[in-house]
This record gives structure tokens, sequence and C-alpha cells, in this order.
């Protein structure tokens, strides 16, 4: 029997995504399940069960299961997650003021402690005492530790002191900041240590949730899980350090990408049902963002793919603006649930409802829109206001038409504020319902996109006349739109990427002119200098009018709609270790960085033992994340200026890097 099958999966905003791949013949089956936001599993074991009877072939024979989610990205957006204590080693409370620190803190608790470490890994005592004693009230209090030291990547003793008290008082979850980055810059590295600190359990609901349905069904193979810059990691790694999952869907589909196209340089736009997310690839990877991942407006330590995410997508939220002479239309940044979806599931609940509205005589002003309850557990819906629990007791889990839920206007902020802390979904007119008017999707219900799109026309503009002639007018109208905002965060980001990020596309007159080859005494002309590949499910009934408007080469591969999912399991294993060699005086050298600093007498043998250590722990660490067949690339960077003629080192910077295939079920 074949041992080469490999199991990729992806849960995205409407769809989670399976495949099974093979290196011997590639694609051998693909499925996909809707998302069920409040419980991951459910969308993973019904995507996992159609992709194994698609394939036809005996689960036992899967080598190798990969993972990538939006899970984390869209806890730290959301402002989910568990409620950490943040342990401060070396710092005072001014600098929470740094970097975002405090926001990002909230009402989760906080404790200074005396201790840490100078630039050369030189210590000041740790005050043992003071933790022991604050650490019986802390730990009722919260659901994780993140530890944070003064200069911990130079000296990470202080930290690794404080886990093992903690772990010894409390067995909670505990997260140190020198385990997540070797960069400078103690409050961001704080930041980075507190959201980690909060995903922990998240993740390992999620990861534990995979674990238990591979398992019922008979396949032990090794779980990995697609970090944000497009490497996997182990299941283990991922769950001690979820914060490098943030961004791991987009960077799963660079790699699927470039592995079905064969393309090194392209700009990739993978457009999903809410988001529609851009980056650019060269010779064959990703741009990072060396700064760090941005992610719910903090940015991180967290190396993560250089991805721009904009809020449109398949099941953007369709405005009319009918002020002017002409109804202007414009999509996003919100999702709804497609008419089309809504009455897939649910039937005679939308359309009963669409028709009633339609044999109204006039369009009332929530005419074709829906409430439905999102799923979530209960307890996430503690805390709400009186007006807002009145408002959500009406709404169940079959969607309620706006027109019966809503009798006086303040009510509908209200339902806007139930829908922004994820408990409410709302239904409604989208791209993905004009696409199944036209006859260019099929999978949900037509009937309702009909019924949907008749009450749009309804409307009128400025001079009193509907909006459009026809429904399928208007449908085209709506997928114009589409087009012309795509081209828009493609050109968006492709600028940002070339240093003119302030140049708003969507807002400029010459870049407008080009894009609709408006003729002139001075012709605007404008492409992209390297193909565009499109991703995502409707890619393909999208992207050749997008490619069109940009006058550039396109490709949408065959399994464009699975690209995530087939990136989580071509992927490689990576890990990098920076170690740092600084001279604090005359013929003195310190070697900081990946473990307990280490003094030497002589350049030469610091630079070696920097080597030696930065390469040794860069494959322990890419073996324990199950690499085999490690290579080995090391990167320095020595700063040693020339001072009244002698040469003096200020800093060298060692980084190796590890990487290799994951090991499988069979070796």
């Amino acid at each position: 029997m074949t041992s080469d099958y490999m199991l990729g999966i992806d849960t995205g905003g409407t769809y989670t995504d399976a495949v099974i791949y093979s290196e011997t013949h590639g694609i051998v089956a693909k499925a996909k399940s809707l998302t069920t936001r409040h419980d991951l599993s459910i969308g993973i074991a019904g995507a996992l069960e159609s992709v194994l009877a698609e394939s036809a072939i005996d689960p036992s024979a899967i080598g190798l299961v990969s993972l990538s989610t939006t899970l984390a990205t869209n806890a730290l957006v959301e402002g989910q997650g568990g409620r950490a204590g943040l342990i401060m080693i070396g710092f005072g409370p001014e600098d929470l003021k740094r970097d975002g620190l405090a926001d990002a803190l909230g009402n989760d608790p906080v404790l200074f402690i005396a201790g840490g470490h100078d630039v050369h890994g030189n210590e000041t005592p740790f005050d043992q005492a003071a933790l022991e004693a604050a650490l019986p009230e802390l730990s009722a209090n919260v659901s994780s530790f993140a530890i944070a030291g003064y200069f911990a990547v130079r000296n990470p003793a202080h930290e690794q002191r404080a886990r093992e008290i903690i772990r010894r008082h409390s067995g909670l979850p505990v997260t140190c900041s020198h385990e997540l980055s070797s960069k400078l810059g103690g409050p961001r590295r704080a930041l980075t240590t507190l959201l980690n600190a909060r995903l922990v359990s998240m993740i390992d609901r999620l990861i534990g949730s995979a674990e238990r349905y591979l398992g019922e069904r008979g396949i032990h193979a090794p779980l990995m899980v697609v970090r944000g810059d497009g490497a996997l990691i182990s299941a283990t790694e991922a769950r001690l350090r979820p914060i490098e999952t943030i961004l791991s869907g987009p960077a799963a589909s660079l790699v699927g990408a470039r592995h079905l196209t064969g393309l090194d340089d392209a700009v990739v736009s993978d457009i999903g049902g809410t988001t529609t997310d851009v980056a650019v690839m060269e010779a064959g990877q990703p741009r990072l963002d060396q700064d760090g991942a941005v992610v719910g407006g903090y940015r991180t330590m967290v190396e993560a793919v250089a991805m721009r995410t904009f809020g449109l997508g398949g099941d953007s939220e369709v405005r009319f603006d009918d002020r002017g002479l002409t109804a202007k239309i414009d999509l996003g940044p919100r999702r709804l649930v497609p008419l089309s979806l809504a009455a897939a599931l649910h039937g005679a609940a939308i359309t009963d409802v669409l028709e009633r509205q339609l044999r109204a005589p006039h369009l009332g002003r929530h005419d074709g829109r829906f409430a439905v309850r999102t799923g979530v557990p209960d307890h996430l819906a503690a805390g709400l206001l009186p007006q807002e629990a009145t408002l959500f007791q009406k709404i169940g889990a079959v969607p309620l038409p706006l027109d019966q839920l809503i009798s006086f206007t303040q009510q509908k902020a209200t339902l806007d504020r139930l829908v922004a802390r994820g408990l409410v979904h709302i239904c409604g007119l989208t791209p993905s319902d004009a696409m199944h008017v036209l006859g260019r999707q099929g999978q949900w219900d037509r009937r309702a996109a009909e019924l949907g799109m008749a009450l749009a026309i309804r409307q009128k503009d400025g001079s009193g006349q509907p909006i459009a002639s026809s429904h399928e007018v208007l449908a085209q109208r709506i997928v114009d739109r589409l087009t012309r905002q795509s081209a828009d965060v493609i050109l968006s980001a492709a600028l940002a990427e070339d240093g003119l990020a302030d140049v708003e596309p969507s807002k400029s007159i010459l870049i407008d002119r080009a894009l609709r080859r408006q003729s002139g005494i001075a012709r605007f002309g404008l492409s992209l200098d390297r193909p565009l590949i499109g991703l995502g499910a409707s890619a393909g009934v999208y992207y050749p009018a997008i490619a069109e408007m940009l006058a550039s080469d396109f490709a949408v591969p065959e399994d464009a709609d699975v690209a995530n999912a087939v990136g989580a399991v071509v992927g490689q294993v990576r890990s990098s270790v920076t170690v740092t060699i600084g001279s604090p005086e005359e013929g003195l050298f310190m070697i900081t960085g990946g473990g307990d600093s280490e003094r030497a007498t002589d350049e030469a043998v610091a630079l070696e033992r920097a080597r030696t250590r930065a390469t040794e722990l860069a494959r322990a660490r890419a073996e324990a994340s199950g690499a085999v067949d490690v290579v080995l690339i090391i990167r320095e960077e020595v700063d040693a200026p020339e001072i009244e003629g002698r040469r003096k080192l200020v800093e060298a910077r060692i980084t190796a890097t590890a990487s290799g295939r994951p090991r499988t079920a069979r070796g």
C-alpha cells in the first residue's frame, strides 16, 4: 500500500477545506464543509469524512496531517482568548505605556518583580519571594501566565526560574518571552508573550479536537500546524507557541500557490467569503514582515508573511448609496450570510419571508435582511447590557427577518453591537448571491438570491427611478463593483510593497482613468510587473476580469479552491536561532541568546562558539518539530568599525536556519 498520502486541512471564514495529497499522484481528493465557528471540530470532521469517502483510501495509509487555521488571527482581531497573568521581571509600570501593552493588557493582572539582566547578560537579583507571595491570588483569577524578563533574550535564567515556580504552585500554562523572539524590545516582547498566553487554551482545544477525531478514524500520523511564515511546526510546538499560527491560513495559501502554479514571482490574491488577502512572492518565497505581524491593531514580534488583508469577499455586504442621480454600489467590509446560503440551510424560513416582502406595495426599510445566532457558547454572551440581552433573546438558531425584530431605530445600533461581539450574523444580499443570479455559481439556493435581488431593485435613485432595470442587470453591476474593488486592493498592496503606502487607488483620479481605459490627450496605463495568481473557491469566476482590468497576466490553478490545504501539506519545517556577541570591554566577548550567557577572551573563539550554539539549537528545534533531512544555513552580520586605526567589535549576530521535510508515520 502506498504510504505517501498526506492530509491537509484549512479552516477558513466560510469553509473548512480538506485535501488528500500524494507526492506521487498529486491531489487525490478534495472536499469542503461549512466552518462551524462555535466548534471548529464539527467543520473539520465534516470535511474529513467527505474527503476520505471521495478518496476511498484506508485512513491508516495517511502518513502526515497538517493544519492551517485562522483561529488565532480571528481571536486576536476580535479580542477573544483566556485571561492571562503578566509577570514583568525588571520592568516598571511606565513600561506598560509602550507598544500598546497597556491597551492589550486591559483588565488582566500584572505583577512587577525585581530582577532581569543588562545587555551583556549580567543579572539584577531576582525577587523570588515576591512572586511566591502573589501566586495564590493570581492563580485563582487567570487561565495562563506570561513572563517577560528585562533583556531575557540575553539571559533567560530569571524567566526560566519564574516558570518553574509558577508551574509548581499553579500547574497552569506558562509562556516565556525568550521562547518567542530573540529580538530586543522588552515591552513589545511582553505584548507578544501576553497574546500568546491568551491563545494557549484555544489552540489546545482545536488541536485536541483534531487529534481525537484522527484517532477515532485510525489516522495515527504526525500532526503539523502551519506557522505564520509558511513553515510547519509540530502540534506540540503549536500548543506552546500558538501566536506563531497567526496568519497561518494566508501563509499556507502562498505555499500552495507556489506549488500549484510553479511561479516564483507573483502577486497572490486569495478571495474568501470574508476577506481578500494579498501578498507578494519573490524567488519562490513570500515576502515576510520583518517588523513583526500586525494583528488586531497590535504589532507583535512574530515573523509572518507580509500579508495585507481587506474586508472584501464573496460574502461582503452590498451597500447602496441612492443619493445621486445614479445609485452607487459599495461592498464590505462586513460579512453577511448570503441569502442563497441562508435558504440552503433554512429553506422556507428565508424564501417565504422574501416572497411576503415582495408582495408588499412598497419596499420596507429592513427587507431582505435576517438575524441569526452564530452559535457561540452561552458564556461568551455574558455582560450584555439590558437592551442587548432583550434583543438577543428574540434571536434564535433560525434566521428572523429584521422587519419582525426591529421595532424602533435604536434597536438597529443594539443589533450592530451584537454582530460586533460575534454573537449574531446578519443574512442579506452579497456578491455570492449575484453570482447565483447570473448562473456562475450554483452551490446554494438560486431562488433566494433572485428574490433578494428583486427586492433590491425596488430601491429608487436620486431621479426617482429604480436602481436597475432587472435583477440580472443589478447582479452584473454588483460583480463589476467587486472586480473594481478587488483591483483597488491588489494595487494598494502592490504600491505599499513599493513604498507608496500613502497612495489610495480608490481615491486616485489617475489610477481611476488608467483602470477604466479613459481616453484623453494624456493617456494612462497601469499593470503589475508579475503575474497575478487568484486563489479561493470563487477565483475562477472573478479573477479573469480583475486581471484584465489590471492589464496583467494571471493564473487561477485548477485547485485554487483548496490552495490553503495544499500549502499545509507541501510546506517545510523551519527553525531559526540568533546568537549575539558583544564586547563590553577590551578583550572580553559576551555570547548571548539561545541559552545562558557565555564569556570568551578571543573574538575568533567567541564566533565559533556562537556558530556552534546557533546551529545545534536550530537543528534541535527543527527536529523537535518533526523535520528530517535537515539542511542548515548560517547568516552572519558583524558590526566592527575601525576606530583610530584599530578594529572594534560592536556586535555580531549569528543566525542559523534549519529546514527539512516533516517526518511521516512511515519515516
